[in-house]
């Protein structure tokens, strides 16, 4: 049996000692859970809090506003981890909700025990959400004991905490007292009063406060969490743990339901819609004549995914290895073309490779042409395919290879799209409330984005 506190991970999810109560939505999560659940929830409840956390991340790194991040982060919460208000979830189940996000938290503390960073946007866009009641009755009951300003002290003060926060209005707001290191972002944008290391902070930044006492308290939370992961030893769900952040949750993509029939002779009129990895794939295909075996194999299970069928793509591989003669593409080819389909062998229905796939198995070696370019290629390499295939601004190269050097290969993916399809110049024409799509987890996700963001702007 497995503990994480008082966690127990079970066959048939009989709980154990549920007296926990959740009276607020919002959470510093300081006490583990209490009971036992079964391994299909214990799993089920961390990859729908990582569809959460992908989506923060993805949105943060790609520098969309803070308003953008809070509709991303609410729109992808209420369909993986959705958690109403006091005041406004009647008739939701809110305890089997909080639960939920009270569980999943402490299952990803283990599997993710350094990313603090992301986890204090659920706590920030909560408590912005939350009414003014439920905010105070949850810092009462935390008891930060923040010391409040005087309506004396706030009077003698006015020039200094007016001239520091010019856009507030002054009469009806509160301050809060805190040592200057409580509130560091707030001192680097000169957006509190200063004196004697004190930060005279308005209720209007208060969600500064909540975040840095999250983070605070995470942070030894977290160190816990990583000294005690050695001694797990549930073989049900280490697995699980170990490889959470290799897991791919998401469609199979066997049917194409975007666009119209796909036939050998359009592919190439389709190319524009493809990512990266697959133009790539395309481009050497048609300067070579020829691809290698896991290449084929990656770039066979896409097109076999955008609803090319068996018969198609026989054809379309034939006319595509021009430079060999008709006994040769049978013998050495057709058949594992028909594989991919399910035609031969134990005669399994392949499903078209994720991101996650392509990236961490069957790494590329000298003269390979698969792969994920964000991940395998050189810099130079990378820069030469970026400009062939449209990105030519400076600004936007430089984007990329900065996710890229961070190990964000898939948001780089997705900026390439933004980048390619002018997402940016349309966001700026309609303010910024369009267009923001979702992370890209898999090359015929990305086709499927690009038609319909084709056939939108074509007004079909």
């Amino acid at each position: 049996m497995f503990s994480l506190g008082h966690l127990s991970v079970s066959e048939t999810g009989e709980v154990k000692n549920h007296e926990h109560k959740y009276p607020y939505r919002l959470n510093f999560y300081n006490t583990p859970p209490i009971e036992e659940i079964s391994t299909e929830e214990f799993e089920t409840f961390a990859l729908d809090r990582l569809q959460v956390l992908k989506a923060i991340e993805g949105a943060v790194l790609r520098s969309k506003t803070e308003r953008q991040i809070a509709d991303h982060i609410r729109d992808v919460s209420n369909q993986y981890l959705p958690l109403h208000s006091t005041e406004g979830g009647k008739g939701y189940p809110l305890e089997q909700e909080r639960r939920k996000d009270h569980i999943s938290h402490f299952i990803l503390r283990l599997a993710y025990c350094r990313t603090e960073e992301l986890r204090k946007w659920f706590i920030k866009i909560r408590f912005i959400e939350e009414n003014k009641e439920e905010r105070q009755a949850f810092l009462n009951n935390e008891k930060l004991n923040w010391k409040d300003l005087t309506q004396g002290e706030k009077e003698s003060m006015k020039n200094e905490l007016s001239h520091a926060n010019p856009y507030i209005m002054f009469d009806q707001e509160t301050f809060f007292i805190v040592d200057f290191e409580q509130v560091p972002d707030l001192v680097s944008r000169r957006a509190v009063y200063l004196k004697a290391g004190k930060a005279y902070v308005p209720l209007s930044e208060q969600v500064t406060l909540v975040v840095g006492e999250f983070r605070k308290k995470l942070s030894v939370a977290l160190d816990l969490a990583s000294r005690a992961f050695p001694s797990i030893d549930d073989e049900r769900i280490l697995p699980l743990l170990n490889n959470i952040n290799q897991q791919y949750f998401g469609r199979t993509y066997i049917n194409n339901n975007v666009t119209d029939k796909v036939t050998a002779d359009n592919v190439d009129q389709l190319v524009e819609h493809f990512p990266l990895c697959m133009q790539h794939l395309h481009l050497k295909l048609r300067e070579n004549h020829h691809l290698r075996h896991f290449a084929r194999i990656q770039y066979n299970l896409f097109l076999k995914g955008i609803g090319l069928t068996v018969e198609e793509a026989l054809i379309f591989w034939r006319k595509s290895f021009s430079t060999i003669t008709d006994d040769k593409f049978q013998k050495e080819y057709a058949y594992n073309i028909r594989h991919n389909f399910g035609m031969e062998g134990k005669r399994h229905d392949y499903t078209p490779l994720s991101c996650i796939s392509i990236i961490m198995n069957k790494q590329p070696g000298p003269g390979d042409q698969h792969g994920c370019p964000f991940k395998h290629f050189s810099e130079d390499n990378l820069k030469a395919l970026l400009a062939q295939t449209g990105v030519r601004k400076d600004e936007h190269l430089k984007e990329i290879l900065e996710l890229v050097r961070g190990k964000h290969y898939q948001i780089a993916c997705t900026k390439y799209f933004e980048i390619t399809k002018c997402l940016d110049d349309l966001n700026s024409r309609d303010n910024g409330e369009r267009h923001l799509i979702e992370t890209i987890e898999h090359p015929n996700n990305y086709f499927e984005q690009s038609i319909k963001l084709s056939k939108a702007s074509n007004g079909k």
